[in-house]
């Protein structure tokens, strides 16, 4: 897949900082709550013989204390610490103190590096140890490999529930597709994370699938269509938004045939950039901008043509990449203007993942299937809280009932 720095839409790399600090923030959030949760029920378990003098149990949960921020690299975390009550404190009282959030901390000691890393290196075990020593310093026990085991445990089986949950609620009006490719190694051959999001009929965006599949083959995403289906997805999105892997829209005219598709032009502009020398680039890319930003689709095609013009006597493979898939790229026309910025690209998925990408990026050795699917759905779960609603949500329901749009407007009012 090709790679270009700017087409009028953020690239991943210049949302990755941005993107990476929210996703951090949230996660490092939630990841820090489940820990010191897991951290006091050990604490209790090993107390859970001791009674008092009417025989209840001597050491139990009391609550949270007061909220407090913790200041990192990524900015103020607030946390809630875990209490327990010791209900008979004249035998020798029993206090627990937190060795993750100890009482009186406030800042973090290796602020540069501390909760990023907490949650970037928090599927290792070893790496979860190192991160808390940034924390807590070189004396802190940390945290037990049998707590950190539970904590990985939980996100697996929060990603195998929610694979499996029932979908026939839901109606997706768009779909963007795309297969996300990482450096770290997967096992089985597995080459891929195939990402399908949609946008629902009040203009939220949210995570269908995640699957690994092989080379986004045709196979692969016959496959992630067929379950979604298969759980209750039986209406058909109006528009698939993806890149030229054939794989997809071969099996999305198998299972969706009535969805229209259209192609991303992120990666359509890097295809056609390949196949051009770099000497005409910056002159290349103007033009094929002025194609996908024309008002209306005459101008887009009269941009198209001129491209042709220009590139095609010398650079007749570049031109032919572009006007092979003419259709597909000019398909956004034919829906609500206000969602144009939405539907011509796949960066709702490109945005979003090059932040996992630098998760795995950071992996050493062989990722497994199930730790891969699971750290990918735990980073997109803790991002959707942040996706914006599309533009001009209040017209998705005029797309669902098969409204005409004609260059973005409705056609009553067109007329």
């Amino acid at each position: 897949m090709g790679k270009i720095s700017q087409i009028g839409v953020a690239s991943p790399q210049q949302t990755a900082t941005d993107v990476l600090t929210e996703i951090l923030r949230a996660g490092s959030q939630k990841l820090l709550a489940a820990a010191l949760d897991m951290e006091i029920e050990e604490f209790l378990a090993k107390y859970a013989d001791g009674k008092d003098r009417r025989g209840r149990q001597r050491i139990v949960r009391n609550g949270y204390h007061q909220p407090r921020e913790i200041q990192t690299g990524i900015g103020a975390v607030e946390v809630k610490a875990p209490r327990v009550r010791d209900q008979e404190p004249s035998r020798g009282p029993i206090k627990f103190t937190s060795a993750i959030l100890p009482p009186y901390l406030r800042r973090s000691k290796s602020i540069e590096d501390l909760l990023p890393w907490l949650y970037l290196k928090g599927v290792s075990t070893g790496d979860f140890s190192d991160a808390l020593v940034s924390l807590l310093g070189p004396n802190a026990p940390g945290l037990s490999a049998s707590t950190i085991s539970r904590l990985k445990q939980g996100w697996q089986t929060d990603y195998e529930a929610w694979s499996r949950r029932d979908l026939s609620s839901k109606k997706y009006v768009y779909l963007w597709a795309d297969g996300v490719y990482f450096q770290a190694r997967l096992e089985d051959q597995k080459q891929c994370i195939l990402v399908l999001m949609g946008s629902t009929l009040s203009g939220d965006k949210e995570l269908i699938a995640i699957q690994d599949g092989f080379r986004e083959s045709e196979q692969s995403w016959f496959e992630l269509l067929q379950d979604v289906k298969r759980r209750g997805l039986v209406v058909p999105p109006k528009l698939a938004v993806g890149d030229g892997a054939l794989g997809f829209w071969k099996a999305l005219r198998k299972v969706y045939p009535a969805t229209k598709t259209q192609r991303c032009w992120f990666h359509k502009m890097g295809n056609v950039l390949n196949k051009l020398p770099k000497s005409v680039h910056g002159k290349a890319k103007a033009s094929l901008q002025a194609i996908w930003m024309a008002a209306s689709r005459e101008q887009a095609e009269k941009a198209m043509a001129a491209f042709a013009a220009t590139y095609g006597a010398k650079y007749p493979k570049a031109v032919s990449c572009l006007t092979g898939d003419r259709e597909e790229l000019l398909a956004f026309y034919s829906f609500p203007a206000e969602h144009w910025k939405h539907l011509r690209t796949t960066n709702p998925i490109e945005s979003t993942f090059s932040t996992v990408r630098l998760r795995t990026a950071k992996t050493r050795g062989c990722l497994s299937r199930t730790t891969a699917l699971t750290m990918v759905y735990q980073l997109c779960r803790s991002a959707q809280r942040k996706w914006r609603k599309l533009d001009g949500h209040e017209l998705l329901g005029k797309v669902i009932e098969g409204v005409k749009f004609i260059d973005g407007v409705m056609e009553e009012a067109a007329a």
